[in-house]
């Protein structure tokens, strides 16, 4: 939204001039009033002239800019700054119209403050995007009004800017991943038991009180005339893989931001996580066709590849292929990986006319299903139903509430690992399972 006014006249001007008019119209019935309206005509007049010369007395008295940041994280609050300076001698009241990014849908975004002479102050404020892009600002427009609030001079700075909207990195930071076994426990990560050793063997060493006497090795104990054990550590360099589909089922929406963006966000945060415990992190999408492809490493650039690749996954609204997907995973990914596929399956329908490519993937490899509880069906099966339609309406959400139990059921059947999560808690439940597919060894 452009404005083009170099000033405007404060509303409580047009009040009092509203009230003058009223008194000139009874002043005919009450002539007394006459004399009274026309010293009230002159007072507003000699203010209105006045507030116009201190206002805009000199040039360039007020000075303003805005701080972007290089890239805002998806569905997080982020900052922009304003920096305003005020060269009049005395105390300045501004109202501040900041043309923000049409995204964001919001025609009324004003901010009001004021700043004393010479003065500079900075204000900040938070924007929540709720789509990956570009976000382009307008102009930056700050009306300084005196103390009389009758006019107000509008300074306009061409700041026009474009900040790209990136998945949600900031969630890299909440989630401490440099650290994330010692404070896993602040962020509802689960620790899991290990259950036996991983399978990468690193020396036979001497025994000492408290190995495990399972792993003693008897041949180097018969040569070495002493016990000596063997010394295993965590199997690293496996290859972790994000699959995100980016048909049309993951374009529903749950608290502004869709299926598809909770995904993103996960499979970003997974891929740090993937990369601090030494294996190698790797990503596409899919839907009518495989796109978007980061193969699985353990390069420098590796997070960076992953985060630009996700930034340009984009819905195709079709109908998700997962015969295409099973024919590209057999030729692309020879070695047998932990598949983390991020999709949706309201029925049980839906989920058996995709099951024997699904039982086929995880043939290769160790396939973990990822899909969401419908939480909007929540509060109609908590409450109490009291009439006839609300009795309907509960058995519905119930039913479709089942159909996803019966789901993860039917996976498990056949050996294929799921998570069926609310959308907020994607990343913690992703994280707990990868966790848990390391402990165990599974992969």
């Amino acid at each position: 939204m452009k404005l083009f006014k170099p000033f405007y006249i404060q509303p409580r001007f047009f009040y009092a001039g509203i009230a003058i008019v009223v008194l000139f119209t009874a002043s005919y019935f009450i002539p007394a009033l006459f004399n009274v309206a026309q010293l009230l005509i002159l007072a507003l007049v000699v203010l209105f002239a006045l507030d116009i010369l201190i206002v805009f007395i000199g040039k360039n008295k007020i000075e303003a800019t805005r701080e972007l940041p290089d890239k805002f994280s998806n569905g997080d609050n982020n900052s922009v700054i304003l920096n305003i300076s005020n060269y009049y001698p005395f105390t300045i009241n501004l109202e501040i119209i900041d043309e923000i990014p049409e995204q964001f849908q919001v025609r009324d975004f004003k901010l009001k403050d004021s700043i004393a002479s010479r003065k500079t102050k900075t204000i900040n404020y938070q924007l929540k995007p709720t789509e990956r892009g570009e976000y382009k600002f307008g102009s930056l427009n700050v009306y300084a009004s005196s103390a009389l609030k009758i006019v107000a001079k509008r300074y306009t700075f061409n700041a026009d800017a474009m900040v790209p909207t990136y998945p949600s990195f900031k969630q890299l930071k909440k989630f401490e991943l440099l650290n994330i076994n010692k404070n896993s426990f602040e962020y509802g990560l689960k620790k899991v038991r290990r259950l036996g050793h991983s399978m990468e063997f690193e020396q036979i060493k001497e025994y000492v009180l408290g190995d495990d006497l399972r792993t003693i090795n008897w041949k180097a104990t018969a040569k070495k005339n002493q016990l000596m054990v063997n010394q295993f550590q965590d199997e690293k360099s496996q290859p972790v893989y994000s699959i995100i589909d980016k048909g049309r089922i993951m374009k529903m929406p749950f608290n502004g931001l869709s299926l598809l963006d909770y995904a993103i966000n996960a499979a970003l945060v997974i891929s740090n996580v993937v990369l601090k415990k030494q294996d190698k992190a790797g990503m596409f999408s899919f839907s009518k066709k495989t796109e978007n492809v980061v193969v699985a490493e353990r390069r420098n650039s590796q997070m960076q590849l992953i985060l630009e690749s996700l930034y340009n996954v984009k819905t195709d609204y079709f109908e998700t292929d997962f015969s295409r997907l099973y024919t590209n995973l057999k030729k692309h990914v020879k070695q047998r990986s932990l598949l983390l596929m991020y999709t949706n399956f309201e029925t049980l329908d839906g989920l058996e006319r995709q099951l024997p490519y699904l039982k086929a993937i995880a043939k290769s490899h160790l396939l973990v299903v990822i899909f969401f509880k419908n939480t909007a069906l929540n509060e109609l099966i908590n409450n109490k139903a009291e009439t006839v339609e609300q009795v309907y309406d509960k058995v519905i959400a119930e039913k479709f509430d089942f159909e996803k139990r019966l789901i993860v059921n039917e996976l498990k059947k056949y050996g294929i690992h799921s998570i069926l999560t609310s959308p907020e808690h994607l990343t913690i439940n992703t994280i707990n399972k990868y966790l848990e597919v390391k402990a165990r060894g599974l992969l």
